[in-house]
């Protein structure tokens, strides 16, 4: 059967796994878009307005004695902002990217597109950001921002799904910092595998693309390279649906020292690439299950999983089990119920602002603004 929204599975993939379905909506959201004369209406509220076009993330002042080419008589030369009195805050490192962007959202913040070469997995793949309107503002200059690297289901590839505005995950979690109940997240989302034939798990198989170093090196090494940031875990975080969920999840679990919390809906406990074959060991540390309890062992550090599952999708019980067996010691595990929930984004995107989005965001440490 095909998946919502979404061509038949591919062949490659176990037939035991029907949760990791593709949420494949590009076709979906241009056939909307076209009836009933949305096309027209989404031209006309300016989304693809800039489109293109170069795009700067938080840009600031020029350090001293930079030489600008442009000099104001009497003008006292001006400096980079400097940390805030935080010593976990990080300002960006360079180099900087080239941004280009892909869409606009109605309160003027944008995503934006960049292709980054992976230097340590050597996996070279397409990046979206997000930044919200507090990332501007000058009161926040000197601090840093939580990063929540979004994950697609599916194959990922070769575009992340986050970065469609018609989900509603920048906006959610616009809304959410308007109402208090969310962190002003800097949302990266970095394509998933390396092709749209298989899964590869986030992990590092041998002999494949090191999807595992990419997601877990290249894309923060890039995150931090571009923007303010926590030098710590508390600032980093996973958000993923589907396949997404797993690799978020198990990247967590992995690197504890790197990441601290990850929303997971509709995802897997287990890894299944077919890839893993003639590979155990390689797998088993690549296990959420085994990794989860080698945490419990060593009594930490702790994390924070918070699985989200809607009522008409299969796959609570396994989230449940995995509960029931690991969400002990430093593994701190919820589950959020979606009612009339399906396996599909949109409905995630629900779920996040109906709770998960407050939960993940009194689990890290948020931005101060400058007194004054």
């Amino acid at each position: 059967m095909p998946g919502p929204l979404g061509p038949p599975d591919p062949p490659q993939r176990p037939r035991r796994q029907r949760s990791r379905r593709a949420i494949w909506i590009s076709a979906a959201v241009a056939v909307a878009l076209l009836l009933g004369g949305g096309g027209f209406a989404a031209w006309k509220r300016d989304w693809f307005s800039g489109n293109g076009s170069t795009v700067s993330f938080g840009k600031t002042p020029p350090a001293v004695g930079t030489d600008t080419g442009r000099k104001i008589p009497g003008e006292a030369p001006k400096s980079a902002p400097k940390p805030s009195g935080d010593p976990d805050v990080q300002l960006a490192t360079g180099p900087a990217a080239a941004f280009k962007q892909t869409t606009k959202l109605d309160d003027g913040t944008v995503i934006a597109k960049t292709r980054l070469a992976g230097a340590k997995s050597g996996f070279e793949g397409d990046v979206w950001v997000w930044t919200p309107k507090e990332y501007e503002d000058p009161k926040y200059a000197k601090s840093g921002f939580p990063v929540l690297i979004a994950l697609p289901g599916g194959n990922g590839y070769p575009a992340n799904y986050w970065s469609d505005r018609s989900l509603g995950l920048q906006k959610a979690i616009a809304e959410g910092v308007q109402a208090g109940t969310s962190l002003p997240f800097i949302v990266i989302m970095p394509v998933l595998n390396p092709d749209a034939k298989y899964y590869y798990d986030g992990s590092d198989i041998p002999d494949r693309p090191k999807m595992g170093t990419w997601i877990a090196e290249d894309v923060p090494d890039f995150t931090r390279a571009n923007f303010r940031t926590y030098k710590s875990r508390d600032g980093w975080a996973f958000m993923g649906s589907s396949s997404g969920a797993f690799v978020g999840m198990k990247q967590v679990l992995q690197h504890p020292d790197k990441f601290k919390a990850v929303i997971a809906s509709g995802g897997e406990t287990v890894p299944d690439s077919p890839f893993w074959k003639g590979h155990q060991a390689e797998m088993d540390a690549n296990n959420p299950e085994k990794l989860a309890q080698q945490l419990i062992d060593a009594n930490g550090p702790e994390v924070y999983i918070n699985f989200q599952v809607g009522t008409k999708e299969s796959g609570k019980s396994r989230m449940t089990q995995f509960q029931e067996k690991y969400g002990k010691g430093p593994v701190k595990i919820t589950i959020r119920d979606i009612q009339n929930g399906e396996h599909n984004g949109w409905h995630y995107v629900r779920g996040m602002k109906e709770g998960s989005l407050e939960w993940i965001s009194k689990v890290l440490k948020g931005p101060k603004p400058e007194a004054g």
